[in-house]
């Protein structure tokens, strides 16, 4: 019964962020323009620039920047407990996550559709835009990375996956090319999703395993076909297949969490997890300030920042369609991480404290592996889908949220790249291809990195994601808090959040320094530093901004009026 509480009073601070707050920060803070020329207009090439009906950008901005995060975050997080948990979730939806995502593709749709990175350039000052866009830059190689090794682990894993994560592909094909010749968005997302969902149906029953090719392991041969697709289709006009994957994949998420949500209507289970988990082990991080680094994008991510000005604000039709977009998409990442504390603290994972306890033996010992168990359980206890059937359907769910944000985030990679080419004048960064094939390159020299041959080398760096994504969250609230001010608005609602979110992620960057220096070692040591380092630097230059604006401002209010 505890399950149902915990839903009830979540989703009931969800609703009030959509209702009231949403509309409050839009129509008082960004006062988003329904008649402003919005660069999807101003720059159409049908190539990154293209007007996109918002139903179908919220499928790609909403998978894009979900992943597999909001999943293993609060999944890991529970270890202390579900309270915690669920409290950061909610309030770090409404009042951070939304405000964040809406305020990053406003600011960049005001600036001709650049990136984070880009803009703080114009809005604070030249010298922080390199120091940004080598944070930026340092997540989205974490992200790709590491995301590449966990689908290649989940193929190898749970071959059940296989043939629906490439079906959906197919998939999205069919249905873009379908979109863009006006097609009706209804039939064809029923279509859609039915084809997806017997795609599973199909894969549950048909495992498909790849085998050992020219002396490399399967797991090895996944993380390098899937490099191969994530770099065509970044290439990609966004109409053929970012779109409408990232659209289906949103209704197919959409879908999920009704199944999940609906079993804990029909089945009330009881939590085992505790309230506030007592029994901690003495290697263990402080909850405070690793809760908030660990649940991350369940709450507020610094990679919903780029998604958001990297890819989604080149496709907004009109301004105000970023609150849809960007808050709702919010909102359906906290729902997911929301439903996952659930799973992993009812009674359908562990039926005792005890049991659960022992599941939840030590810090990161859960993960998406716990989730895809405890949901498929309630699924099959609310609904009574055959276990293997819930277990393939929530594994291809997490494979293709994977999936969808290597897409994205390689394509985000090759704009960066694309952006230095512009300011450092080198003509053949500006290429397309070429600085596709460098952001490949980079990721699989991570992943393949200190003479990994399994392609798990990005898992070295991955511990410092954490602190590093949402010190990039605090920078980016920065950015928009000093665009705010200059323009005379109310600039609080970012300000807070952004002195929050950067004091947590920076103590927690601090804290695993000191650990990484005491176990000397050094390449983590070595980017930590250089992270805080940089960050310092772009927020005392905002503060130099800031001052200036508001001194400006002041002697403007003295001088009489005529």
């Amino acid at each position: 019964m505890q399950s149902l509480v915990i839903v009830v009073l979540g989703i009931a601070g969800m609703a009030f962020g959509w209702f009231v707050y949403s509309k409050f920060i839009a129509a008082k803070v960004f006062r988003l323009a329904p008649d402003f020329v919005t660069p999807a207009h101003e720059l159409n090439d049908g190539v990154d620039f293209h007007p996109t009906n918002k139903y179908v950008l919220w499928g790609h901005h909403f998978t894009s920047v979900a992943g597999a995060a909001p999943i293993v975050g609060p999944a890991i997080a529970a270890y202390w407990g579900w309270v915690p948990a669920v409290l950061w979730v909610t309030f770090g939806t409404v009042f951070f996550a939304g405000v964040h995502d809406v305020g990053a593709i406003w600011a960049s749709t005001r600036h001709r559709g650049k990136s984070i990175g880009g803009l703080s350039e114009e809005v604070i000052g030249k010298r922080t835009r390199t120091l940004f866009m080598i944070v930026t830059f340092l997540v989205l190689l974490m992200v790709n990375a590491v995301f590449g090794v966990v689908i290649a682990g989940a193929f190898t894993s749970t071959p059940e996956s296989v043939f629906p994560a490439w079906s959906a592909i197919l998939v999205a094909l069919i249905v873009g090319q379908l979109l863009h010749r006006k097609y009706n968005l209804l039939a064809l997302s029923i279509a859609g999703v039915a084809a997806l969902y017997l795609s599973v149906y199909v894969g549950s029953a048909m495992p498909l395993e790849l085998p050992s090719m020219f002396g490399l392991t399967a797991n090895t041969s996944w993380v390098l076909l899937l490099f191969v697709y994530a770099g065509i289709a970044s290439m990609l006009p966004v109409w053929v297949l970012l779109q409408p994957r990232d659209f289906i994949n949103g209704l197919q998420l959409f879908v999920g969490l009704i199944l999940l949500y609906g079993a804990v209507l029909l089945s009330l289970p009881d939590i085992s997890a505790p309230a506030f988990n007592q029994r901690i082990s003495e290697d263990a991080p402080s909850m405070f300030p690793l809760l908030f680094v660990t649940i991350a994008c369940g709450a507020v991510s610094g990679f919903h920042g780029i998604v958001s000005s990297g890819t989604t604000s080149k496709q907004i039709d009109k301004e105000p369609d970023a609150r849809f977009v960007g808050y709702l998409g919010a909102i359906g990442e906290g729902s997911l991480a929301l439903i996952t504390i659930v799973a992993v603290s009812a009674a359908a994972l562990a039926a005792t404290p005890e049991l659960w306890h022992e599941m939840y033996s030590s810090y990161g010992s859960a993960g998406a592996a716990t989730f895809i168990a405890g949901g498929a359980q309630m699924i099959t206890a609310g609904w009574n889908i055959p276990i293997g059937v819930s277990q393939t359907l929530l594994a291809t769910m997490v494979v293709l949220f994977a999936g969808t944000t290597m897409d994205s985030g390689v394509r985000l990679q090759r704009y960066i790249i694309q952006e230095w080419g512009e300011i450092f004048k080198i003509p053949f960064l500006r290429n397309g291809i070429v600085a596709t094939l460098l952001a490949v390159s980079c990721c699989l020299g991570v992943a393949f990195g200190a003479g990994d041959a399994s392609g798990s080398g990005g898992l070295v760096i991955w511990p410092l994601f954490g602190s590093t994504n949402q010190i990039l969250a605090g920078l980016t609230l920065l950015v928009i808090s000093v665009m705010l001010i200059k323009l005379g608005r109310r600039a609080r609602y970012t300000l807070v959040p952004m002195i929050f979110v950067l004091a947590t992620s920076s103590w927690a960057a601090a804290l695993k320094l000191i650990d990484w220096y005491r176990a000397e070692n050094w390449l983590l040591v070595a980017i930590d530093f250089a992270v805080l380092a940089a960050s310092l630097l772009v927020i005392l230059e905002a503060a130099s901004v800031i001052s200036a604006a508001r001194k400006q401002r002041a002697a403007g209010s003295t001088t009489p009026r005529r």
